[in-house]
């Protein structure tokens, strides 16, 4: 392992540097549009974290500003040895967008049940019989990204994509949702009219096990508003700690509705949010940043579980065409961080990887 302190600084920095970069892009998502692009981005690069989802948003953001890139958006990303897997290669002069990668170690016990007992394994240390192994992540290293568009070679497969007009639905998309819905051991009531909702457009009863959507609305409407309401039914029971803020509970409801309609090529432009600092500011204990850190990868994490479950034809997740994910995301800097001491999670903030 190396023990130059110059080469731990320059680490140091790259992270310290990463993390400054996320907070900013955090903070710069306090107002309900900002909230909303932000979900619709992500929804498209659903297998990433939330935190790295921003970085690469505004790193491709900037280098699109200075020319570098085509378009403001990035639409498939993979790192540099990825890329080569794929008959690709970064173009000349193209830097990556530095992510943060998790570093994980194992750790065995022979008994699972005491968390004290866990001891981390060495790199060829073999556990002693009777252990069962877990892995466990100990830190983070910075990592670097590319756009398709920075690259060259061989042309990706295109994706089929969604087409619609602003009032219709996707095909199957009520279908697939309501499946979930009675799945999570709820019925579905679709009143024609809004009498016993007030003046909602759905409801989930958790004391009766009733969700209600009301019919006399267009097709998208009552698909996003389903989808909201079986965002609380994933994410929102009574002992749930996210009902102790009923404002964070309802944004994370339609921040999840809004994810899957992106994902499905569904015009949410009619669909607001309400605005983070009206609900994000008001925590106690907690900044707005941290508020939004840990809704918005709570809002990837339950908006991908459905979207893995829905037999309907979406985007992609962010990853080329073909790309093998069970395989590192190595980048240009992998290998040094490699033999570089790695920092851990919690000297960077509540990261979600």
């Amino acid at each position: 392992m190396s023990t130059d302190p110059q080469a731990h600084q320059d680490l140091d920095a790259k992270l310290a540097g990463l993390h400054e970069r996320l907070v900013s892009s955090v903070e710069a998502l306090v107002t309900g549009d900002e909230w909303k692009r932000a979900l619709e981005f992500a929804a498209h690069f659903r297998s990433r974290s939330f935190n790295n989802t921003l970085l690469i948003w505004s790193q491709h953001e900037a280098a699109y500003r200075h020319g570098l890139v085509p378009e403001p958006f990035p639409s498939n990303v993979a790192g540099f040895k990825q890329w080569h897997t794929l008959g690709r290669h970064v173009v000349a002069g193209q830097k990556g967008y530095m992510v943060f990668a998790p570093v994980n170690a194992r750790f065995a016990t022979s008994t699972p049940a005491d968390p004290s007992s866990w001891r981390r394994l060495n790199r060829n240390e073999r556990p002693r019989p009777g252990e069962i192994v877990r892995p466990r992540m100990v830190g983070v290293r910075p990592a670097y990204v590319w756009d398709v568009s920075q690259t060259d070679g061989t042309p990706l497969p295109a994706r089929p994509t969604p087409q619609l007009l602003s009032s219709e639905a996707p095909t199957g998309l009520w279908d697939g949702l309501a499946a979930l819905v009675r799945g999570g051991g709820f019925s579905l009531s679709t009143p024609e009219d809004a009498t016993a909702l007030g003046r909602a457009n759905g409801m989930t009863d958790f004391g009766s096990r009733v969700v209600t959507v009301r019919a006399n609305m267009d097709a998208a409407a009552r698909v996003k508003t389903l989808a909201h309401e079986l965002a609380h039914i994933r994410m929102h029971e009574p002992t749930a700690e996210a009902l102790s803020h009923r404002g964070i509970g309802e944004v994370e409801a339609e921040s999840v509705a809004l994810m899957i309609g992106a994902a499905h090529g569904m015009d949410t432009s009619a669909y607001t949010i309400p605005y983070v600092s009206t609900w994000a500011t008001t925590v106690s204990g907690k900044t707005a940043v941290e508020v939004v850190q840990s809704t918005g990868e709570r809002v990837r994490r339950a908006a991908v579980a459905i979207l893995d479950q829905l037999p309907t034809t979406h985007s992609g997740a962010g990853n080329p065409p073909g790309l093998d994910r069970s395989k590192p995301a190595l980048g240009l800097a992998a290998t040094a961080a490699a033999v570089l001491p790695v920092r851990p999670a919690q000297q960077l903030g509540a990261l979600k990887l």
